[in-house]
């Protein structure tokens, strides 16, 4: 009998110890379960917050013009909401057509500009008077609109893309990201000084370089249509000397990728290439509009591009690739539309 009862003790104590050991058990395999919960909860919250941070209300100057549309056309269908600078009737209905609000106003109207900046979350200048003749003008007014922008923005971290251009940062050199566009006064916009004032004073401002050609349907101001028009006009498509000078280039579509990758990404004072293509020379540039114009191709002595090309000439001669390598690696930007050369050669300037 004292045997049995020896047994029945043994027996109920390794049941006691089993059923402890699956009661620790049960309860850590809870607690890790709720731990799990927690982390996927505080996951889907994060995500969730970033999304809701990536969708702003964009406040766009040049918001009807050839970038500018492209770029409304990008944020829109990256769920953004859109506030686009109108300064005509023609204008606002073509916002309202592509899904956006419309501000009425214009570069030259300060007030619009800060009540516009005052509504939005982010801000993408792209606008700019495209009037030659009065170039030095209009540069002044580009950089009185940046500061004002930027005063309206102050103190906020509310991005600010400015637009600028690849081509005076460092003629004659491969154009990196690093490198600081000094100030010509030959070519006076002063886009990237006044961003930098900006920067300087606080604002979360960033710069979007855009190629020299901005190509693709409906380009009816940009560089390759001067070309054009100049090689029409003579009767001859000409470059200067040998016509190795190089021009970097980027398709519209993906260069309004590239102003929303900023946008959403952008860091303090950066500065991105809207570089595709970092080095095409204009004797192709030239030799693909004489094709599609069945005209003549000829070289052009320095000395008579003036008389050629006009107050263009400077732009005819210069040399100037741009690199996008930074740009890319940090915004995963990858360029995927048509190249410069394949839309002269579809037809999209010359038709």
């Amino acid at each position: 009998m004292e045997e049995l009862f020896h047994k029945m003790a043994i027996f109920n104590l390794t049941l006691i110890t089993i059923l402890g050991c699956l009661y620790i058990f049960l309860r850590f395999w809870l607690n890790q379960k709720q731990i799990w919960i927690n982390q996927a909860s505080e996951s889907t919250r994060s995500l969730y917050k970033q999304k809701r941070k990536l969708i702003m209300r964009v406040f766009v100057t040049g918001a009807t013009g050839f970038i500018g549309t492209a770029i409304v056309q990008e944020l829109i269908g990256a769920g953004h909401q859109v506030l686009g600078l109108a300064r005509s009737d023609a204008s606002a209905q073509k916002l309202i057509d592509a899904g956006a609000e419309v501000h009425r106003g214009d570069l030259e109207d300060l007030d619009s500009l800060r009540s516009g900046v005052a509504s939005a979350e982010g801000v993408i200048h792209a606008g700019f008077i495209h009037d030659f003749t009065r170039f030095a003008e209009v540069c002044q007014v580009d950089k009185t609109a940046i500061e004002t922008i930027g005063e309206v923005l102050a103190g906020s971290d509310r991005p600010f893309i400015v637009t600028s251009g690849t081509a005076l940062v460092s003629p004659g050199k491969l154009a990196t990201e690093d490198m600081i566009s000094p100030f010509n006064p030959a070519w006076p916009r002063a886009s990237e000084q006044a961003a930098n004032a900006t920067a300087a004073s606080g604002v979360r401002s960033a710069i979007v370089r855009l190629s020299p050609s901005v190509h693709g349907d409906e380009d009816r101001q940009g560089f390759i249509p001067i070309l054009v028009n100049i090689a029409r006009e003579k009767g001859v498509s000409a470059y200067i000397g040998e016509g190795l000078n190089r021009w970097s280039a980027v398709h519209r579509l993906d260069a309004a990728h590239l102003y929303r990758l900023a946008l959403e990404n952008a860091a303090p004072d950066a500065r991105y290439h809207a570089s595709a293509e970092e080095a095409i020379t204009v004797k192709m540039i030239a030799e693909a509009i004489g094709k599609e114009l069945n005209i003549p191709v000829v070289s052009i002595n320095p000395e008579a591009a003036d008389e050629h090309f006009g107050w263009f000439s400077h732009m005819a001669a210069i040399d100037c690739p741009a690199s996008s390598k930074w740009t890319q690696h940090q915004l995963n930007w990858q360029p995927k539309h048509s190249t410069l050369l394949a839309d002269i050669e579809n037809g999209v300037y010359t038709q």
